[in-house]
């Protein structure tokens, strides 16, 4: 079984890698404990199943959802940007993050499949996973400006 530190590990390196890459933000882990998502939030999510089963998901407020899309999409903040965009640019967000914990866990955990990920928005979002489940969760900041939440729960299968 992969332990928390490890999956921790994987998915602030994971999501480094994407937002350094992909959208050109630099993300970083936040000292502040006590930092709260309000207002209206995005919720992208994408599950995972085989030798480990679980559901890895991006939080953040629709100011933040938006300058990712802006910068994913190569396109300036004050642009009209849809909310179509949005959702679809945080849904490839968490899939690529999820990509990239996977590679770095795979050797520890086995076979994992992926599914589609699923974009809600709405206020007080949570990822529940039910009985017998870790949690991994990391608050991060964007730019100095924006916060998020990147969580993972996960179990091992129930096969």
């Amino acid at each position: 079984m992969v332990d928390e530190v490890c999956i921790t590990d994987a998915l602030l390196a994971g999501a480094k890698e994407v937002f350094e890459t992909m959208v050109f933000m630099d993300i970083d882990e936040s000292i502040e404990a006590d930092q709260t998502l309000e207002g209206d939030t995005l919720l992208g999510s994408i599950t995972f199943q085989g030798d480990l089963e679980g559901r890895l998901t991006i939080c953040c407020g629709l100011p933040c959802a938006k300058t990712i899309a802006a910068n994913m999409l190569g396109r300036e903040l004050s642009e009209e940007i849809s909310e179509p965009e949005i959702c679809d640019a945080i849904g490839e967000i968490v899939n690529m993050i999820v990509g990239a914990v996977k590679a770095r866990i795979q050797d520890n955990i086995g076979t994992i499949q992926v599914s589609i990920p699923t974009v809600v928005t709405g206020q007080g979002l949570q990822n529940t996973l039910g009985d017998k489940a870790y949690k991994v969760l990391v608050k991060t900041t964007f730019e100095d400006e924006y916060i998020a939440e990147l969580s993972v729960l996960y179990r091992e299968s129930r096969d």
